[in-house]
């Protein structure tokens, strides 16, 4: 099978999952707008995990042992928990196997590869900058990755915010540079809308004046498609302004951008077509609940809520790309706060925990896991 082919497949099971969910009219939430430089390191080989010793049976008679906890401070119970003992987490990209990811951690500027049954193994690790809310942001996979292994990452440095990329056994290299930082507001994100032209989504480093200024990369989503590595690139294009605290950018495979931010009113999720037209957000949170990660398929979006600490899971019109009922809520204040979401082969949501910034971790905080489907909401076929 071709790696188009296995594209096409993951998409068309992950919509027939998502597009199984019952959606829940979740009054009072929400509301529609009215107006209609480390070296690459080689992907490392894992193993199959803690042995398990064999045991005598117990006599018949005998009352079967509770089973044993393993001797690990990482462990976790719960089935749906892919990875613990993460440090903060920033953004996670699902690869090309439809059954693993990489995600970030903000503060350490490791990228960890991250799978069912596999302990997380480092995949690369950036010099960044982790003051206030900075550091190692967002990643988007080269649409060529299953050949090139070339990265993108959204960074901040000590001077500014910027878009890397990395190659194997090579340091990063600027592609666009001189995104304002400030003392917070400085998260960003990134995803490709199609080969060759790199989305980015930068936040308004604390300054949402800056947002609505023509001369300042800060608050906007720009649209990159000098992606070599050059001494003098061409100024990004600005597809919208006036972002606020920038949560996450996706594309769905039409070739439309998802856009979730957070301005000083509310919290708003847009849509960007393919053919560039910008209308009114397609929902609004006025109560604010800390849109981050969001994740697209034909007919559904997802996005996490940092604050509301659960998943948006919205239907949408595939040929339109409009929003008309209200979201399902998944896992509401089941894993505490959500950033980084993704979509494996089989349809499920991944989302990568923050609790270790800004919320309570827990013992094995942060994690990554799989969040299970509403009740009935059926299966993949």
């Amino acid at each position: 099978m071709t790696t188009g082919e296995r594209s096409r497949t993951v998409r068309r099971t992950a919509a027939t999952a998502l597009l199984s969910i019952t959606v829940l009219t979740i009054a009072g939430c929400a509301r529609f707008d009215d107006s209609a430089s480390s070296p690459f390191t080689p992907e490392p080989t894992f193993g199959s995990g803690a042995e398990v010793q064999p045991k005598e049976p117990s006599a018949p008679s005998a009352a079967m042992p509770e089973p044993s906890v393993p001797d690990d401070p990482c462990f976790d119970r719960d089935p749906n928990v892919i990875a613990t003992c993460l440090d903060t987490t920033g953004g996670m990209v699902m690869l090309p196997d439809g059954g693993s990811a990489l995600v970030t951690e903000r503060r350490t500027g490791r990228i960890l590869r991250v799978a069912p049954g596999q302990q997380p193994a480092e995949f690369a690790r950036i010099p960044v900058d982790s003051g206030s809310d900075g550091g190692l942001l967002d990643i988007a996979l080269s649409p060529t990755f299953a050949e090139d292994n070339l990265l993108y990452a959204y960074i901040t440095t000590p001077t500014d915010n910027r878009v890397v990329r990395i190659a194997p056994g090579d340091v990063p290299k600027d592609v666009l540079t001189g995104i304002p930082r400030g003392a917070a507001g400085n998260a960003g994100a990134l995803a490709f809308s199609k080969p060759g032209e790199l989305m980015v989504l930068t936040g308004d480093a604390g300054n949402p004046s800056a947002a609505a200024d023509p001369a300042s990369l800060a608050g906007k989503l720009l649209r990159v498609t000098a992606l070599a590595s050059t001494s003098n690139p061409p100024r990004p294009a600005v597809v919208l302004s006036g972002i606020g605290r920038a949560g996450d950018v996706c594309a769905d495979p039409s070739g439309a951008v998802w856009v979730a931010d957070r301005t000083v009113v509310e919290d708003r999720l847009q849509r960007v077509g393919a053919d560039g037209a910008v209308g009114a957000p397609a929902w609004t949170w006025p109560d604010k609940p800390g849109v981050a990660g969001c994740a697209a398929t034909p007919g559904a979006v997802v996005v996490a809520l940092n604050d509301g600490q659960a998943v948006a899971v919205f239907a949408t019109e595939r040929e339109t790309g409009a929003v008309s009922t209200a979201p399902a809520l998944l896992a509401q204040k089941l894993y505490g706060r959500l950033g980084g979401t993704a979509i494996s082969a089989d349809g499920q949501i991944w989302a990568a925990t923050v609790n270790k910034s800004g919320g309570t971790p827990g013992p094995t905080d942060d994690r990554v896991v799989k969040l299970p489907l509403p009740s009935g909401s059926g299966g993949v076929d």
